[in-house]
């Protein structure tokens, strides 16, 4: 850093890095965006000209290898985070990397086994966000042993990643190939499964079975040149699986499930039960024995998170703080989890965690 300036580069500088990084680290003091590189010059020109970056680079290895750069957000899909991170690393750049973590658990594991190789090095994953305002709460309610032993948990998401019409939750059979419909882009991640999955470790820590079954409905779809490709990533998942906490639980993932909307959790324990339901997940409930409905609890404001993931990444660059959201020893965990569901659903059995 000179002059105690950060200087970041942006490599694949889309919707999220749009919508959140780029303002993100704009609000943080003593921070300057001076690079991006795109898939192309011309679209990397475009988000330059649009948010007045001055550099702009041909492609991202360019942009790796400057000395004026350092830190780098990467906002690719995930079948490049593996190589942008090693490669920002090998160059002496903290990283800031979209999630999912990889394609793979393997990948996963290089990732975080070069992180480890340069520790003055921030290395984070952008977090699963939905459940920021209540996390703290619930981890609360589990500790003090309101809900008593914990038995059970079930999940049921309607997920809309890819969709236009986030409101349309019928089978979808003549939308174009997204990107996380692309085995090539996306590697074992399945819709929002990752991000729910990082989200429940939050609450009842890592699982050590899974059991799983999943089917692809629409299982080929137009790409952008209107060229038909075949799809093997599912667009309907069941898992059944076992946590280390003791947990038994019941997950659902789909995009076929017409008039299901939002996703709802519950945590059974033997003294009480907790829901979340959303978007938006700004409440909790909990039912006691004896009680006919759910009472809301109370969330102090100083208790309810938010969106500040620029702001941790620089504070820990700049300070030294420890990133809790996310860690790539807790990526490692999500994609294990992940590519337990396709391993599972090929084979037929249990797969058991770690990997």
């Amino acid at each position: 850093m000179q002059d105690g300036i950060i200087r970041i580069g942006l490599i694949g500088a889309g919707a999220n890095t749009k919508l959140r990084h780029i303002p993100g680290l704009r609000e943080q003091e003593g921070v300057e965006i001076i690079a991006v590189a795109n898939r192309s010059r011309e679209s990397g020109a475009a988000v330059a000209s649009e948010y007045e970056i001055p550099i702009v680079y041909d492609n991202w290895l360019e942009l790796m290898e400057s000395d004026e750069i350092d830190a780098v957000c990467v906002g690719t899909w995930p079948y490049m985070h593996r190589t942008l991170v090693m490669a920002a690393l090998e160059n002496d750049k903290h990283v800031l990397t979209e999630a999912r973590m990889a394609m793979d658990a393997q990948e996963a594991h290089d990732m975080l086994d070069a992180a480890r190789q340069f520790p003055h090095l921030v290395t984070q994953i952008v977090p699963a966000p939905q459940t920021l305002q209540v996390d703290q709460t619930v981890q609360e309610i589990i500790a003090s042993g309101e809900l008593g032993q914990l038995l059970a948990l079930r999940l049921r998401v309607c997920d809309y990643h890819g969709r236009a019409d986030r409101s349309d939750t019928f089978m979808n059979t003549e939308g174009h190939l997204h990107w996380r419909q692309n085995r090539d882009y996306s590697g074992y991640n399945i819709m929002g499964m990752g991000i729910w999955y990082e989200q429940l470790m939050r609450y009842v820590g890592p699982a050590t079975k899974v059991m799983a079954m999943t089917r692809v409905f629409t299982n080929n779809r137009k790409d952008d040149n209107g060229i038909m490709r075949g799809v093997s990533v599912p667009d309907h998942v069941n898992v059944l699986c076992e946590f280390a906490s003791g947990v038994q639980a019941d997950l659902s993932w789909s995009t076929v499930t017409g008039m299901s909307t939002g996703s709802e959790l519950w945590i059974f324990g033997s003294e009480g039960t907790l829901k979340l339901e959303g978007p938006p997940f700004d409440k909790v409930f909990v039912g006691k024995p004896g009680d006919t409905e759910f009472s809301v609890r109370e969330i102090e404001e100083s208790k309810r998170g938010k969106w500040q993931v620029e702001q941790d990444f620089i504070n820990s660059i700049r300070n030294g703080a420890p990133v809790t959201h996310t860690p790539f020893d807790v990526g490692v965990q999500y994609m294990e989890f992940t590519e337990a569901v396709t391993r599972s659903a090929q084979s037929g059995q249990a797969i058991y965690l770690p990997l």
